[in-house]
């Protein structure tokens, strides 16, 4: 009597682990696949993307997106995607299906990798100008003739105004206790700044006056920031360089920063100089010169001999992160994170 009892509780249990509700079954229908799989993607190469629907479900609407950016005009069941001018690295596709109110997403991805390795460059160091060691750097950027600093840690985070020529700071404004700035960029008469693991920017007019926040959702952290005379870049700490709109804060994509030997992470501090993307690399003394089209390195500066003019440099603290470009002399400015010294050079070709 008690194995039956036994038996019959065990199909009982079985029974009802698999009843699956109507939302999990819509959820774990579909997949996403590349019809003409291949270890290796050229530029002239197309790849063919499926959705398998396996018991037919249908779908009222399908969106499909590339690295987390909508493809205009993609729709049904299948994509084809050109590869010519698309980015390298892991190029993410995912179908998001909608059906009687349900919605689901899958993704796949392929991997691209540039057959040309970056060229490293050497410097020249023209000049050099005092830099208050209380400076966390995070991010430099000139407005004019002034420089805008945003500085780093718990306790000690603020955004700031230096005259170059002295290093004296004329404003300052600090951030709260509990946050962590990063980087910061000026678009438009804004001067646009992220806070590390808050999820939340500011944004403050030329005076440094807070005239707005913003939250970043799909990015992971705050890291860098850039802009292109229309869109914010943020790095977050990965491979990723996210494209945002200033205006609604909207995260529109990213690149993956790739090299030939690979993705490239810990993407930091970013600078827009003629129509590339400066970006210092977390802990090292290598300036990555990215095409922001496709997120390959092109060049590289090697700046490792720097360091021996700065007596406070540590490898896992003080460290390389500020890159400013001051358009209206053409002239490279580099700092790091506490450093009595911010440098002038010129890049050796």
């Amino acid at each position: 009597m008690k194995l039956k009892n036994s038996v019959l509780l065990i199909v009982a249990v079985i029974s009802l682990s698999s009843c699956k509700t109507d939302i999990e079954t819509f959820k774990e229908n579909y997949k996403l696949e590349v019809s003409n799989s291949k270890l290796k993607w050229n530029e002239d190469d197309t790849v063919q993307l499926s959705l398998i629907d396996d018991a037919s479900v249908g779908a009222d609407s399908i969106i499909w997106s590339q690295n987390d950016a909508i493809i205009d005009g993609a729709g049904g069941n299948s994509l084809s995607r050109k590869l010519k001018n698309q980015p390298y690295g892991n190029l993410t596709f995912k179908a998001t299906i909608y059906k009687d109110g349900m919605n689901t997403t899958v993704a796949t991805k392929i991997k691209r990798i540039p057959a040309t390795k970056a060229k490293i460059y050497k410097y020249n160091i023209l000049n050099t100008y005092v830099h208050q060691t209380d400076a966390y750097t995070q991010g430099l950027e000139f407005y004019g003739n002034a420089l805008y600093e945003s500085t780093g840690q718990f306790k000690e985070s603020d955004i700031r105004i230096t005259n170059v020529e002295t290093g004296e700071v004329t404003k300052k404004v600090d951030l709260p206790a509990s946050q962590f700035a990063e980087g910061m960029t000026i678009l438009n008469n804004k001067v646009y700044q992220l806070t590390w693991q808050s999820k939340i920017g500011y944004v403050y007019d030329m005076d440094l006056n807070k005239v707005d926040e913003f939250k970043y959702n799909r990015s992971m952290e705050g890291w860098g920031l850039t802009n292109d005379g229309t869109y914010l870049y943020k790095s977050d700490g990965t491979s990723k360089i996210w494209k945002i709109d200033p205006n609604t804060y909207e995260e529109l994509g990213y690149i993956e920063v790739v090299s030939a030997d690979g993705a490239v992470s810990k993407i930091n501090e970013l600078e827009w100089i003629d129509g590339k993307i400066y970006a210092n690399v977390y802990t090292t003394n290598l300036i990555m010169i990215i095409n922001p089209k496709n997120g390959v390195v092109e060049s590289a500066i090697n700046l490792n001999s720097i360091t021996k003019e700065i007596p406070n440099y540590s490898e896992s603290d003080n460290v390389l992160n500020g890159i400013a470009y001051d358009k209206n002399n053409d002239k490279l400015f580099i700092t790091g994170k506490r450093w009595p010294k911010m440098f002038e050079i010129e890049i050796v070709k």
